[in-house]
Order: structure tokens, then C-alpha cells, then sequence
């Protein structure tokens, strides 16, 4: 699937609700899903379809709706995720909730759920400038899935940015999920175990995606 480089709040538009994509745009005012919630397009108004799920929706689209706001929320393409699905669906548990841990597993939302950035594409844009090491070594692949027992840290060699100055202050006002362990010292996370349900945001409903993949 091609990279999406369209405004990031016509997929919240899109869905319905806020994706929370840009970080603390999505708080303030400034936040395009304030000003116009309705889907994007021509008939977006007048539709009666705002991406939200709806009695005139069918089986088929609640599914496909489903799929694709996880996709965006985690921003991961079309191929990958089947990947993560398929990974899923072989291992032990709920696939769903295996599902769902694969992709809260991933660096680029653990930087993002540390408090380490505003968003989920600017922890990607982070780890990918090589900002991070995991386990003291130094690596740019936002997709890495990480391990009960890993940790990660800001490189030393990017402490002296005023970014990563200014860190401490800013992450301190965000709260991390108990499955992590913070360290703000010394700007350094670690997994603890794997998420459980109630511990994944974004009102994401994991069984419709699973049906949408056993069609």
C-alpha cells in the first residue's frame, strides 16, 4: 500500500472521532475534527455517515471501518498488519488481544506511551533519526516488536539536544500505562509485561477486525 500524505485529520474525520494523530493539536482548538466532524468529501456532509457505526452500515463495512482505524491509529500499512493478524492468529490466546499487544509492542508506540513523544508519527520520525537504543544498542526501525525485559532509552549521543533537554518536563504531565516502567532521570523506559485489555486505548474493537480477516 502507498504512503499516505494527506492531512492527518481527514482520517479522523473519516472515522468518526478523533485518532488522535498530531499530538497536542487534537487538545486544543486548533483540532479540524472540532470545526468539522463530518466525513471528508463531497457528500461527506450530507451522507449521514460520519465513519461512526451506524444501523445503515453493513456487516462488511463495520468490519472494514474497524481494520482501518487501528491502522491508523498505529500507522502501519496495509501489509504489515495483515502480517501482525496472521502472526497472531498462530499464537497462543485471544487473537484479538494478541492482536492488539503485537502492535502496542511496537518501538514507535512505546517511545510514544514513555511520554517520550507528542505522537505516535513523531516517535516514528524519532526512532527513526536513530534517537534510541534498545538494550544499550542503538537502532532506527520504528516496527521493532519488543519483549517483556527490554529496554529502551534515549541515545547518549542525543541528550544534548534541546528536545531531549526539555524532556523531563514535558513527559512528567503524561501518565505510562502500568505494563511499562519509566525512568525520567535517566530518560529510559522498560517493558514489564504485555498490556491487558483495558490498558489499550482507542476505543478499538479487535473483534471486527478479526472478522474482517476470516472473511
Amino acid at each position: 500500500m502507498a504512503k499516505y500524505t494527506g492531512p492527518a485529520c481527514k482520517l479522523c474525520r473519516r472515522e468518526g472521532e478523533k485518532l488522535f494523530l498530531k499530538g497536542e493539536r487534537c487538545y486544543s482548538p486548533k483540532c479540524a475534527f472540532e470545526r468539522r466532524s463530518f466525513a471528508p468529501g463531497q457528500h461527506g456532509r450530507t451522507s449521514g455517515r460520519s465513519g461512526s457505526v451506524t444501523g445503515r452500515e453493513s456487516d462488511y463495512a463495520r468490519q472494514l471501518r474497524a481494520k482501518q482505524k487501528a491502522r491508523r491509529i498505529y500507522g502501519v500499512y496495509e501489509r504489515q498488519f495483515r502480517r501482525y493478524y496472521e502472526k497472531a492468529l498462530k499464537a497462543r490466546g485471544v487473537t484479538g488481544l494478541v492482536l492488539l499487544q503485537i502492535l502496542e509492542s511496537r518501538l514507535d508506540n512505546v517511545v510514544y506511551r514513555l511520554g517520550f513523544a507528542t505522537s505516535r508519527a513523531h516517535a516514528r520520525l524519532l526512532v527513526t533519526h536513530g534517537h534510541f537504543t534498545v538494550n544499550g544498542r542503538r537502532t532506527d526501525i520504528p516496527s521493532m516488536t519488543l519483549k517483556v525485559g527490554d529496554v529502551v532509552a534515549v541515545r547518549e549521543g542525543s541528550r544534548d539536544a534541546k528536545y531531549f533537554k526539555e524532556l523531563p518536563a514535558f513527559a512528567e504531565s503524561r501518565l505510562v500505562p502500568a505494563w511499562l516502567s519509566r525512568d525520567l532521570k535517566n530518560l529510559s523506559g522498560s517493558v514489564l509485561r504485555l498490556p491487558e485489555r483495558s490498558e489499550i486505548e482507542g476505543n478499538l474493537n479487535e473483534q471486527l477486525i478479526v472478522e474482517y480477516y476470516s472473511r
